[in-house]
């Protein structure tokens, strides 16, 4: 497979797993109010605003992870600590530890 090959398809499978897959989560975990639960997630992609910060703002030899202030290992603390709320808070906390595994598995799972 050429480079440009995996590099578009490490595109496709991190944008997928940002975007399209957190409504998989919301319907199966939040089959009810699962609209509203993928909204929510979906507002958790506000956390890459702590990317405007780094300089350059992208860099993909850069792992998020514990870099950026947001996606520092002390952020994912509070992230986990947040599902042992109920209601919007735990949709929050899934949607932030999703996210972090998705940039987990950007850096760490594809050749860089």
């Amino acid at each position: 497979m050429a480079l440009s090959d995996i590099a578009l398809l490490k595109s496709i499978t991190h944008y997928f797993l940002h975007l399209i897959f957190p409504v998989f989560i919301a319907l199966v975990f939040f089959r009810k109010d699962w609209k509203k639960a993928y909204l929510i997630m979906l507002a958790t992609m506000l956390v890459d605003l702590d990317h405007i910060f780094a300089n350059p703002v992208f860099d993909p030899s850069r792992n998020s992870i514990g870099f950026h202030i947001l996606h520092s290992y002390y952020a994912i603390a509070v992230y986990f600590l947040l599902l042992f709320f109920k209601g919007n808070i735990r949709i929050i906390a899934i949607g932030l530890l999703f996210h972090m595994l998705t940039d987990f598995q950007d850096f760490y799972l594809w050749s860089h």
